[in-house]
């Protein structure tokens, strides 16, 4: 990163300097309103806007605490130390960027002047925007942004390693450098920019994911894999045959990870798979319950109102509009 752009970054807050002075902790004042602590995204984002920056405040305890935002923590310089409640204890470092939901409770620990982090606040709505761009066949993206978005029982975060990676530096770059300069008029190219960078987050292999979790949490990406690229005719038998693991391992697995059960799952891929079709191709809807493996259209039609609150030709309507 420009090294003007790190200076810029490193600059002491109010806060800090008040911290320092006092030798005091976070005024939580500045970052809610309720006795729980809550960090509130209106304290933090201006009116219209989906996305803002701020840098992390250091020199202090920072107590256990949630957002009802999705939190983006991107590691500029140093390091620093969070642990989730009742889970993981994370070691970040430079180039290290940690996806946090809105439902996930951590602490973290002081950090010195060379620490440097940005906590890039994401409200969800950014993420059901019509003009959201991530490859809607992919259920290991689809899993991503779901955990981030939704109260289900996801994974918490997501941890990506991804020091000296040229594209995620670059788009990084421009990401605080367009949140930090100030420049009215900028939302569109933000969202954009946010957009090509959780693109490239999500198409990261597997490695770049492993201290995301335990070893359950790796199965559970490898059973998503699966199901992305089986969906037609998976089987949860033929899953456990490629995992090595037993099927009444895999169902207790995926709902403790995901919240759903390996044939919900399967049906969600394939209700995604039918609206990719709607939206990209003139295919009938006949043809595209055949192509994803649904053998009573009724069934069909029924799972796909109740996702997505219409018919399969109402959707395909209203996309049309939208485009």
């Amino acid at each position: 990163m420009r090294k003007e752009l790190v200076e810029t970054l490193s600059k002491m807050t109010e806060e800090e300097e008040r911290i320092l002075k006092e030798n005091g902790a976070i005024s939580k004042e500045l970052y809610t309103s309720e006795d729980e602590f809550v960090i509130d995204a209106a304290k933090l984002l201006e009116k219209g806007k989906l996305i803002a920056i701020r840098p992390h405040t250091r020199f202090a305890y920072f107590p256990v605490h949630r957002h009802n935002y999705i939190e983006m923590l991107v590691m500029i310089k140093g390091n620093l130390t969070t642990k989730i409640v009742d889970g993981d204890t994370l070691f970040l470092s430079e180039g290290d960027i940690l996806l946090m939901n809105r439902h996930t409770r951590h602490e973290i620990m002081p950090c010195s002047s060379d620490d440097i982090a940005v906590n890039i606040i994401i409200l969800p709505e950014f993420f059901s925007r019509s003009d959201v761009s991530y490859d809607r066949e992919n259920v290991l993206r689809d899993f991503i942004i779901t955990s981030l978005s939704e109260k289900k029982n996801h994974s918490d975060y997501l941890l990506y390693h991804t020091k000296d990676m040229i594209a995620v530096d670059n788009l990084v770059e421009n990401l605080i450098w367009t949140l930090t300069s100030g420049h009215k008029g900028m939302n569109q190219i933000v969202n954009t920019t946010m957009n090509l960078l959780l693109m490239n987050l999500s198409a990261l292999s597997s490695d770049t994911l492993k201290d995301m979790g335990s070893k359950g949490q790796q199965t559970t990406i490898s059973a998503l894999e699966y199901i992305d690229h089986n969906y037609k005719n998976g089987t949860l038998e033929e899953l456990a045959s490629v995992t090595g693991y037993s099927t009444a391992y895999l169902s207790r697995l995926l709902k403790s990870h995901t919240g759903s059960n390996f044939k919900q799952l399967l049906q969600t891929r394939k209700l995604q798979q039918a609206a990719y079709y709607l939206e990209n191709t003139t295919l009938t809807t006949e043809k595209i319950i055949e192509k994803i493996g649904y053998e009573n259209s009724a069934y069909f039609y029924r799972k796909f109102s109740e996702k997505y609150g219409c018919s399969p030709r109402d959707y395909r309507k209203k996309v049309s509009v939208l485009g």
